[in-house]
């Protein structure tokens, strides 16, 4: 998978209660940064949108920024970061999202996340786009969903079964070593 040179990471304006998911959020950044891949989220500065775009700039890589409108008051868009790009609403900020990066990553987050996640699932399952989905299972957090959505193809609503649209990890170092890896040229 070397050929990601550009990472969609959709995840909470928030924090959220565990203390792993913000430090997953820095160290994904960092790998991002160290790899040469450019980040492309959210636009905003809080919660684990910030942390993981934080890390990236940090480390000297490039961040992009896509916000609507209406959450540019609510998320705090980030003003640190390379590019940032205001949208009109949610489905384009999700449309540009996909548009510019080589694959996603979802991270924990609420409702808009998981939103985020089921979008690029059914695109994929469309052929509107094939790019990989990833979705980072820090301590947990998405063991209830992905059970869920077992039981949506056991129950023939799903036409294949979830692990051949994304796959779960548990930490951001899987997506950079072995046979997962999808670091650059850049190391």
């Amino acid at each position: 998978m070397s050929s990601i040179r550009s990472l969609a990471v959709f995840c909470g304006s928030r924090s959220g209660a565990d203390p792993l998911y913000e430090q997953h959020a820095r160290e994904l950044g960092t790998q991002l940064a160290r790899n040469g891949i450019t980040l492309v989220y959210g636009g905003g500065s809080k919660g684990l949108m910030g942390a993981v775009a934080d890390a990236v700039m940090e480390g000297g890589g490039t961040v992009i920024g896509v916000i609507p409108e209406v959450l540019v008051q609510w998320e705090h868009q980030h003003e640190g970061i390379t590019q940032l790009h205001v949208v009109p609403d949610m489905h384009t900020r999700k449309k540009r999202m996909y548009e510019l990066c080589d694959a996603a990553l979802v991270l924990p987050g609420g409702n808009g996340t998981l939103d985020e996640l089921f979008e690029l699932l059914t695109w994929n399952t469309l052929q509107i786009h094939n790019k990989p989905i990833f979705l980072l299972n820090s301590n947990g957090y998405y063991r209830h969903l992905a059970a869920h959505m077992e039981q949506m193809y056991r129950q023939e609503f799903l036409y294949e079964p979830p692990a051949d649209r994304m796959l779960m990890v548990d930490n951001p170092a899987q997506l950079f070593s072995g046979p997962l890896s999808f670091a650059s040229d850049k190391t």
